[in-house]
């Protein structure tokens, strides 16, 4: 259900804004969006798993506070997430 190390520092090193960012809003949601993923493709197999559905929708509603966090201070940077993402809204 996790993604792993190596998956992750793809998804870090191809959403930070400076060498070594980790922390900034596009790579956590990039992040929180990879994990998203690999729960949607568990739920198809154990749809029965409420103790994992609500972690993801823990998720998905930190991903939707940093997003409007993001689209708050930055609506540029907002969008050109969502684009490159393909996330909704």
């Amino acid at each position: 259900m996790s993604i792993t190390s190596e998956r992750k520092a793809e998804v870090i090193k191809a959403n930070a804004n400076t060498q070594g960012d980790t922390g900034s809003p596009e790579v956590q949601v990039a992040i929180l969006s990879e994990r998203i993923t690999a729960l949607q493709d568990h739920f198809k197999a154990h749809a029965k798993d409420n103790h994992s559905r609500r972690g993801l929708i823990k998720m998905v509603s930190r991903r939707r506070s940093l997003l409007d966090y993001l689209k708050s201070k930055d609506k540029d940077r907002y969008a050109a997430l969502i684009a490159k993402l393909g996330l909704r809204r």
